[in-house]
């Protein structure tokens, strides 16, 4: 008996390895947002609580002024690879969703909520006021949405509880339990943060903005932070793969479609030791310099592909072993729409490339005035 809703009589418009790529793409930039959001919002607030300190005082408003721009991507970023999922996984996301309807719903308003602390945390840390309760609210709320959509995420691999779950509450009122998954899922998004925020610190030192000694500071903390949550997202990663189902282990391994995600595993794991190294270099040599800064970004955002082509590899072994096969749809593809989509796509990514350009060659006051 297949535990999956009828497939969708509508063709893909598109074929499905290409729907793949950009969620992929998409979803791994989605990601990296989350990361700083997380991250930075907890360092910043830890850094908010130490108000004898010149330094830790300008790191914290140097993180809070970002931080607003950053949930602009984590929301914008966050809609592409949602549609993509759906168009893909459809079947099992629409009724994961529905199941815990009011929770799912709820995601809206805890957004706007979480907008709302960010830029009240901002402002009480350039007014010189008491900030940490209320980034410390705003972090929670950020965290509770993650867990939110961890939840979705691992409840749309899990059809054999949706009949239960529905006759407990129609309306979606109840959130699943009993999935070893689901904890590593979220744990290892949450662990993340902290990593990118140690790396984000390494960039952010080698800006102008900045005095010198303010730079050794970022440096020397955020080369820490990358060093030592590196090692805990390590961690958090290898117990979230223990806990996968042995089919799912198995086929990383040996099925001939899916073990480029097995590699991708390897590749999280050198990128994941890699910027372990590389905070170690700039936190205990406090060193401020370009090639480090760049080096951190380029090092989070592959961490997060490799990351997520991992998880594309999970998520569609999971759902094959329980009869769901995303390459078995029927695809009509006009490619000239596909084309036309895909060149807006590229010119929308080298706007903002240069939007973010313009923004970086404007003049700007240094951070620590105010």
């Amino acid at each position: 008996m297949n535990l999956f809703p009828a497939v969708d009589p509508i063709p893909l418009p598109a074929p499905v390895w290409l729907m793949k790529l950009l969620h992929i793409v998409t979803l791994s930039l989605h990601f990296v947002a989350v990361e700083m959001l997380l991250g930075g919002l907890l360092l910043a607030v830890v850094l908010s609580l130490f108000r004898s300190s010149a330094h830790s005082q300008i790191a914290a408003r140097a993180i809070a002024r970002r931080l607003t721009v950053v949930m602009t991507y984590v929301i914008n970023l966050a809609v592409p690879p949602l549609l993509f999922a759906q168009v893909l996984y459809g079947r099992a996301l629409y009724t994961s969703s529905v199941l815990i309807g009011i929770y799912w719903i709820s995601i809206i308003l805890i957004l706007m909520l979480i907008y709302r602390t960010l830029y009240r945390f901002s402002a009480l840390l350039e007014a010189g006021r008491a900030a940490w309760a209320v980034g410390l609210a705003g972090w929670l709320l950020a965290g509770f949405v993650g867990r939110l959509l961890s939840t979705n995420m691992t409840l749309m691999l899990r059809p054999e509880v949706w009949r239960q779950m529905y006759s407990a509450s129609s309306i979606g009122a109840y959130l699943p339990t009993g999935d070893p998954t689901l904890e590593t899922r979220w744990l290892l998004m949450m662990a993340g943060g902290l990593l990118f925020a140690g790396l984000w610190l390494l960039y952010l030192s080698n800006r102008s903005t900045f005095t010198a000694e303010e730079k050794k500071f970022l440096a020397g903390l955020g080369g820490k932070l990358a060093a030592g949550f590196g090692i805990v997202y390590l961690a958090a990663g290898f117990w979230a793969i223990s806990v996968q189902p042995d089919a799912v282990k198995q086929g990383l391994a040996h099925h001939w479609l899916y073990r480029y995600a097995g590699f991708a595993g390897y590749g999280w794991l050198a990128l994941v030791v890699l910027a372990i190294l590389l905070g170690a270099i700039a936190g205990f040599g406090k060193i401020a310099a370009a090639w480090i800064g760049w080096s951190a970004v380029l090092v989070g955002l592959l961490t997060e592909i490799m990351l997520v082509v991992y998880r594309d590899g999970v998520r569609d072994l999971t759902l094959l072993s329980k009869g769901y096969d995303v390459w078995d749809r029927v695809v009509v593809t006009n490619w000239g729409v596909v084309g036309l989509f895909l060149a807006l796509f590229v010119i929308g990514l080298g706007v903002i490339g240069w939007l973010i350009s313009v923004v970086a060659r404007a003049q700007k006051t240094m951070e620590g005035a105010a």
